[in-house]
């Protein structure tokens, strides 16, 4: 037995020791240690000739993310971005070549061990010889190029048998708790070695995606757009390209991902240099949409505050003059957003005044408008029944002063199909490509919901050409409008034939247009199908698209004796003051109804506040009472307090009574308890739903803040992080609040140091948390999609459970209870096409429960009028393997992406 020791302070031990031991080696088994710079070291050691290489290290993921391939891609792909790639692809480059060949050569395989096996200081190995002889070394501390090179290390070094078993059984037990190492890193691996920096200018329209977004925060953490959303951003670009503007409705189901893909093409659009970007969007939303740019695409955008007259940045910093309604012209970014509120209360005598009529004197290059179904007809009975709302006739003037059109809603028919046209006629104003002109029949939806729908179809050549010639399709979509655009000698950009059917000659009359006669050729190819794009849920998860994962929601009617009698049917037993408090509030609305016509969405949000918390209560009476305030939407702030500066000493007083009714000793609110209880009692797959990991919602901040603050007081020690708007966001521990950013809570809870949090909605779009199981509704929206938003935090790509698990709590005998009665069994099923519930429930459905059913059931009706117009079209073009922006080694600097955001209008 030969027994030797090594010491860089005498001699290399990257020459002496390591390239000396490996000449000749036919197998190499080593532990390492950090996955990272384990992998990088392997292009310092002489392996390429050896015919078996296996290397096993430390990942530092939880085992939980080992249970899920895709959780374990995301947390390491994170992990190995965690550098300055802009840097370390031009500094290391030739280490990245190397590595890349030696990854992809074949003899070299890498696994990677969760935590719990941790081991940091590994350095230990065995290394086979062709006449059967072994030699094992173990030595210290820092696994890196450096260390063997540079650092002082000491390495033992023996070819005794019983030495090379030793380590040879470590390695074993560890290699098969290993993993192997993701293709995400190998691929990472692979584009930077090839990265290369370079300006729009030399790319292609259809290269720009790639480039902007293979180094975007979204793809350097791990994750990335969806096929179905990078389809959309395709076929952006592919409609900017035929038509010379892109005019589509995104229609997809709330909760697969509609804000990223449109914000995608916005950031193409503007690199593109397209034109101004704007966004439009409720102003419950527009924080939301910035928050999504800034964490997912790393772009700036700037939300104008209504209230304030003033541009405000990402970190709530103020970009323009404050109260300079002016300022609105020239937002300081690329891309601004605005409230669509601001829209809808700005217009006078038909005309649009202030902000909104400076809007309208300005050029776009790309228009979002966001929950696009609150754009419509007033509805109703009388005379102005059948015209448009504000919104609509925004939109319609909006849309001749803009290159590029989106339209998103995941309800594109609220109460009628003919809604739907509505939308389709925003997207045809300025662009007669959509819908065609005043003569084209698309344009009378009566008529063109049964062709859509294959209920009916031409009856003869000149009825086909009818509805073929106005608007004329693009050649790509089917080979006879190709053969009819080349014959007729119609150009690409043509969509319009004015070419009467008695003047076409035979060919087209009786050869091409007699095959449109086919029951489908209109069913698919129509001009919804051709600017609507529409995914189900259901139909990506069952191409394998989309994770499938459960909901078990609590309470169930008829599991109650699971919840040891803590509720009454769907609701949650009150007390005396919240009765009190709640009647009064009731008073208080029917007072305010009384006395002016606007007072009917008071009652909707004094009402939905109490409903939220007794602390939600009693600080809405009390803002009230001092006429400031209260509402998360600001568009009705000046509304608002209009109403209370003229309150009477009557409504007053119900106020009052409900501030000193919900400060009553007596008052303690039965939800904290109820919270509790599931978190730390209540038990599913044997685990808590602390265990778990829970994160709890609110519409309020009022109520995650005190929700929060009682967690924190009860659970010692428990870290309660509480996820909100610009400068609300914290960790509380004990009596103790520290303010953090959002992306500091978000990686706690990643890495599991955080497992509870407690979100406003204004904040949860783009907030990825599978790694918690559970969900609390503290409140509940009247807004069944914003349901799906909030479970869309926890049932995505990366869940461990099979079945997450979702309580709604509400008060008994409450309006709350009364909606929640009605959707609780609609919100289990899907029912077609659009989604399974309204965007929102108008506040005149909800007189009783008999009521909001009945509406509820024409809803639905309604809405399968048009179920076979769709779902055909876009199932074949989502394909997993196309875009595949993550492994673009062409890209844009990402300076050079922030500096052309940040240009003004």
């Amino acid at each position: 037995m030969a027994l030797h020791r090594f010491s860089s302070r005498t001699e290399r031990l990257d020459t002496e020791f390591l390239a000396k031991s490996l000449q000749g080696a036919v197998k190499y088994f080593r532990i390492a240690g950090y996955f990272r710079s384990s992998i990088f070291e392997l292009v310092g050691e002489e392996i390429a000739q050896i015919p078996e290489v296996k290397i096993v290290c430390n990942s530092e993921l939880d085992l939980a993310d080992f249970l899920v391939a895709t959780g374990r891609n995301t947390a390491l792909k994170e992990r190995w971005n965690q550098v300055d790639v802009e840097a370390e692809a031009l500094l290391k480059k030739e280490r990245y070549q190397i590595l890349d060949q030696l990854l992809t050569a074949g003899n070299v395989e890498i696994k990677v061990v969760p935590k719990e096996r941790l081991f940091l200081h590994g350095k230990a190995g065995s290394i086979h010889y062709a006449d059967g002889s072994r030699k094992a070394f173990v030595g210290s501390v820092n696994d890196s190029k450096s260390a063997f090179a540079q650092n002082y290390e000491l390495v033992w070094q023996d070819d005794d048998e019983s030495s090379a078993d030793w380590v040879e059984k470590e390695f074993w037990a560890l290699w098969k708790e290993g993993v192997p190492l993701p293709n995400a890193i190998l691929a990472e691996i692979q584009r930077v070695a090839s990265r290369r920096e370079v300006t729009v200018d030399v790319l292609k329209p259809g290269d720009i995606p790639a480039a902007a977004m293979a180094e975007a925060p979204i793809y350097r953490g791990g994750e990335q757009l969806q096929p179905w959303q990078r389809s959309f951003v395709s076929l952006f670009l592919e409609h900017r390209e035929i038509y010379g503007k892109a005019r589509l409705l995104l229609a997809d189901e709330v909760g697969v991902g509609k804000t990223l893909s449109m914000a995608t093409s916005a950031l193409v659009s503007a690199l593109l240099d397209d034109g101004p970007v704007l966004i439009l969007a409720p102003s419950t939303l527009t924080i939301q949409w910035q928050i999504e740019m800034k964490d997912k695409l790393g772009i700036p955008s700037a939300v104008w505050s209504s209230q304030k007259k003033v541009w405000i940045g990402v970190e709530g910093q103020q970009l323009s003059p404050r109260g300079d309604a002016l300022s609105i012209k020239k937002c300081p970014y690329r891309i601004a957003i605005i409230s669509t509120g601001l829209i809808m209360h700005q217009r006078e005598k038909e005309v649009f005044v202030k902000e909104a009529g400076l809007l309208l004197k300005n050029r776009y290059g790309t228009i979002i408008l966001d929950e696009a179904h609150k754009a419509r007809i007033r509805g109703g009975l009388g005379d102005g029944a059948t015209q448009p709302n504000n919104l609509l006739a925004f939109m319609h003037l909006m849309g001749k002063r803009t290159k590029h059109l989106i339209l998103g809603t995941g309800t594109p028919i609220q109460t009628a199909v003919r809604e739907l046209w509505d939308l389709l006629g925003i997207l045809n104003s300025g662009a007669e490509f959509v819908l065609g002109d005043s003569l084209s029949p698309w344009r009378d939806h009566e008529h063109a919901i049964p062709m859509v729908t294959g209920n009916t179809r031409p009856s003869s050549e000149a009825a086909v050409w009818d509805w073929l010639n106005n608007p004329l399709p693009p050649g790509n979509e089917h080979h006879i409008v190709q053969n009819i655009r080349d014959h007729l000698s119609i150009k690409p950009k043509d969509f319009i034939c004015s070419q009467r059917f008695d003047d076409l000659d035979y060919l087209v009359q009786s050869m091409w247009l007699s095959q449109c006669l086919d029951p489908d050729f209109f069913r698919l190819s129509n001009p919804v199908l051709r600017h609507t794009v529409l995914r189900k849920r259901k139909q990506l998860e069952d191409d394998g698209l989309l994770e499938k994962v459960g909901v078990n929601t609590h309470p169930i009617l008829k599991k109650s004796y699971l919840y040891q009698s803590r509720f009454v049917g769907l609701g949650i037993p009150t007390n005396t003051p919240f009765e009190v408090a709640y009647k009064k509030a009731e008073e208080f609305s029917k007072l305010l109804q009384a006395r002016t016509k606007k007072g009917g969405f008071m009652k909707s949000l004094i009402l939905q506040r109490i409903c939220s918390s007794f602390a939600s209560g009693r600080k809405t009476a009390q803002k009230m009472l001092q006429h400031t305030d209260f509402s998360e939407d600001e568009d009705n702030s000046d509304e608002v307090e209009h109403l209370l500066s003229e309150m009477t000493p009557a409504e007053a007083a119900c106020l009052r009574e409900i501030e000193t009714q919900l400060s009553r000793p007596e008052a303690v609110d039965s939800k904290l308890e109820t919270v509790k209880w599931f978190l730390t009692e209540f038990r599913t797959e044997g685990r808590t739903w602390l265990e778990h990991g829970c994160i709890i919602f609110s519409q309020y901040f009022d109520t995650a803040e005190w929700i929060a603050k009682e967690l924190a007081k009860s659970f010692d020690g428990e870290v309660v992080a509480v996820y909100a708007g610009a400068g609300k966001s914290g960790l509380f521990r004990g009596n103790q609040f520290n303010k953090v950013s959002r992306e500091v809570i978000k990686t706690a809870v990643q890495t599991r140091e955080i497992r509870l949090v407690v979100a406003t909605d204004a904040a949860c779009e783009g907030l990825n948390l599978q790694m918690l199981g559970t969900l609390i509704n503290i409140d509940l929206p009247w807004n069944p999609s914003r349901l799906e938003q909030r479970l869309g935090r926890i049932k995505r790509f990366g869940q461990a459970r099979k079945f997450v698990d979702m309580l709604n709590l509400v008060y008994s005998e409450t309006q709350d209870e009364k909606v929640y009665n009605v959707l609780s069994e609609r919100l289990k099923d899907t029912y077609d096409i659009f989604g399974s519930l309204p965007d929102t429930i108008d506040d005149d459905w909800i007189q009783d429960e008999a009521e909001l059913d009945k509406r509820m059931d024409v809803y639905i009706h309604e809405r399968k009028q048009a179920e076979d117009a769709f779902s055909v079209k876009y199932r074949s073009t989502i394909d997993p393997e196309v875009n595949l922006w993550e492994r673009c080694a062409t890209v844009l600097s990402r300076r050079d992406i922030i500096n052309a955001l940040s240009e003004p209008w």
